[in-house]
């Protein structure tokens, strides 16, 4: 771990600045250099910087444990997948939930009450509840789990069903009747005191789950199926774990993520925003935001080309007729923004890329010594979500893809595959990604094209992730109508699972726009296409990198990687030169003046700025600067030809600094 270590003039503990970002300690140190009477130096300034950093903004207020011990103490948490005891706990607390809110509540409605990746929900027509309400239902939840009462099973005609659901006069449960498919009905009971339709799976009895280890989370407004249309219904969340420990892991790691919101951030870093004046949903990238853009995006392109592939720019409406064509005005049209008439003609605005890809493959003749093809896009798309659904980056109305397309034989389907996750993985681990959960996910129940070739690319898929020697679950039936696929999520920090990475094998639009090729002996065939994005959403995938790095990004990506800060006014015009030196050579620096240094130190601070260079008078006139580094801490003073010289090995390599 790299630390940085000195003394202060009053004899104070100094700081350590952790490599993780924003770990704090103190401690004791020296500061070898010596100052003259009088003079100030630079060491001078860098214990003005230990005096400054004592009151952090709240982003870095929190003293934490060095990387070491906190990998020690960290609990792994189990998942639903990973847990089938977790899952049934989870499912279980929902129905003890709906129980004891019918009892305080007699008079509410209950509807559908799943469990959810971090425990459960319930939805309920009540009147609005409170806070104090939450505690009363935990109260009269922990009351139900003390009696030990036994969760049975019962399976009963659907006649019987709508009989008993009839005479306690609940019309929400009549309607999820209706909706389930499969004979007989199976509903389950808690004790003799309360039922719900249900599958399953639960515990054995109340008395199995731990009620130290569930709490009640928060209530908001859900509309009943989802539909604005509907009843506005009150959704209670909880979460449930198998012990305490596991509890208090989780409520630690949740207030991490209260600390790492991306929308904070955002705000605080001066990253984005999302203006009422153009709409919800509608990204606004500022200066910084839009400086880690273009370098996510310029080292995607570089990637892309070294991989074999060609980069396309394409319109972001076109012909209604288009999504005809495509199937999305039947399939997707409730996610489609209106259509707009142009000179008596439909247009759309896209809500996918791959048509415009489709179209570029059939704008010449294609024999099969040109497959595969790859083309590659960063298109912006619009979908319409629903307002409630918005958050932050992380939903939203326009946003961009990494898209990609790959025409090709079947034949060359393995071999495309294992391209696709070797540069999903470069990608990836040049972000900080080294921990996915794959899966493949087969033939559904209604699909499109043959047996053959859907044996074919499963097998070109799973070989694929053979060769590569990841570990994957295979989820039967999970693949889309046209094809099958693997989706790859990314752990962050925190532990949290995003999906970013998709591969999709589509047997669906090349039939439908009839895209061909000439084959060896002079006849028509159609090509496979290869639908695959690695990041997903650049807006997405943004908050994601927030959320991971704490705003604390890497050097290489970040918007502004040294800040120069005289320590008098009479350096400003050598730090002027200084920066412009900088950029030449392609370093991100500015300069920060006007303050006396403990404040320009401590706004640089807040800012998660990687670099500061103190120049003072010494500094000037010997021609150099003294660093110190957001994660290594105090760096010296070097010329400014080494300066430059360390920060470009640096993000050359991807390193700290």
């Amino acid at each position: 771990m790299a630390t940085a270590t000195f003394v202060l003039p009053s004899g104070r503990k100094s700081l350590y600045f952790h490599r993780s970002g924003g770990i704090i300690h103190s401690g004791n140190g020296r500061c070898t250099s010596r100052v003259p009477a009088g003079k100030r130096s630079s060491c001078m300034s860098l214990s003005a910087f230990a005096t400054a950093a004592a009151p952090q903004s709240s982003v870095d207020t929190e003293v934490r444990k060095t990387k070491e011990d906190h990998e020690k103490e960290k609990v792994v948490l189990p998942t639903n997948e990973s847990s089938e005891k977790l899952l049934r706990i989870r499912h279980t607390c929902s129905h003890v939930m709906a129980m004891a809110v019918q009892k305080l509540f007699p008079n509410s409605k209950v509807t559908i009450g799943p469990w959810i990746d971090n425990g459960f929900y319930y939805d309920f027509d009540i009147e609005p509840l409170t806070d104090r309400d939450l505690k009363r239902i935990k109260n009269e939840m922990d009351h139900i789990i003390r009696q030990n009462l036994p969760l049975i099973r019962e399976e009963i005609t659907r006649e019987e069903a709508q009989k008993r659901i009839l005479a306690i006069n609940e019309p929400y449960k009549l309607e999820i009747l209706e909706s389930i498919k499969e004979d007989p009905i199976s509903i389950y009971h808690i004790g003799e005191q309360w039922w719900d339709l249900c599958a399953g799976p639960h515990v054995e009895s109340t008395g199995l789950i731990n009620s130290k280890a569930v709490e009640l989370e928060s209530v908001a407004g859900a509309y009943w199926r989802g539909d604005e249309s509907r009843q506005m219904l009150q959704r209670i969340y909880g979460t449930a774990w198998e012990n305490e420990e596991q509890l208090k892991a989780y409520l630690q790691l949740k207030e991490e993520a209260k600390r790492r919101d991306h929308r904070r951030l955002g705000q605080d870093l001066d990253l984005f925003s999302i203006q009422d004046e153009a709409g919800g949903g509608l990204v606004f990238w500022h200066p910084k935001g839009a400086m880690i853009r273009h370098i996510i995006e310029d080292s995607w392109k570089r990637i892309h080309l070294q991989h074999g592939y060609e980069l396309l720019y394409t319109p972001h409406v076109a012909k209604a007729d288009l999504w005809k064509i495509s199937g999305h005005l039947d399939f997707y049209k409730e996610n489609m923004y209106d259509q707009m008439t142009i000179e008596e003609e439909l247009y759309q605005l896209r809500p996918m890329n791959c048509p415009y890809h489709i179209l570029f493959y059939k704008s010449k003749l294609r024999s099969y010594r040109d497959l595969p093809i790859r083309v590659a896009e960063l298109g912006t798309v619009y979908r319409y979500e629903l307002s409630g659904s918005l958050h932050g980056l992380f939903r939203v109305r326009g946003f961009t893809q990494d898209d990609a397309h790959i025409f090709c034989l079947e034949e060359q389907i393995k071999d495309e595959i294992r391209g696709v996750l070797d540069l999903t993985e470069e990608i990836l681990l040049q972000f900080g990604f080294k921990k996915y959960e794959v899966n493949l996910s087969t033939r559904p129940a209604k699909f499109v094209g043959g047996d053959e070739i859907w044996e074919k690319a499963t097998v070109a898929l799973r070989d694929a992730l053979d060769d590569k020697g990841w570990e994957y679950h295979v989820d039967e039936g999970g693949g889309a109508f046209y094809g099958p696929k693997i989706d790859l999520k990314i752990e962050d920090a925190l532990q949290r699972k995003w999906q970013c990475s998709t591969i999709q094998v589509d047997f669906n639009l090349p039939q439908r726009f009839g895209i061909t090729y000439i084959d060896s002996d002079a006849g028509k065939r159609r090509p496979i296409m290869i639908h695959r994005a690695v990041l997903g959403s650049l807006e997405r995938f943004f908050g994601v990198l927030i959320e991971h790095y704490a705003g604390d990004f890497p050097l290489w990506i970040s918007p502004i990687q040294a800040r120069i800060l005289p320590v008098t006014d009479s350096e400003v015009s050598f730090c002027r030169e200084l920066v412009s030196e900088l950029r030449s050579a392609g370093i991100r620096a500015e300069l920060s003046h006007g303050e006396r240094l403990p404040k320009l130190i401590r706004n640089a601070e807040k800012q998660k700025v990687p670099l500061m260079a103190v120049v003072g008078p010494k500094e000037v006139e010997s021609q150099t600067v003294t660093v110190r580094s957001r994660h290594s801490g105090e760096l010296g003073t070097m010329s400014i030809a080494e300066f430059i010289r360390r920060v470009g090995f640096a993000v050359e390599n991807r390193a700290f600094l």
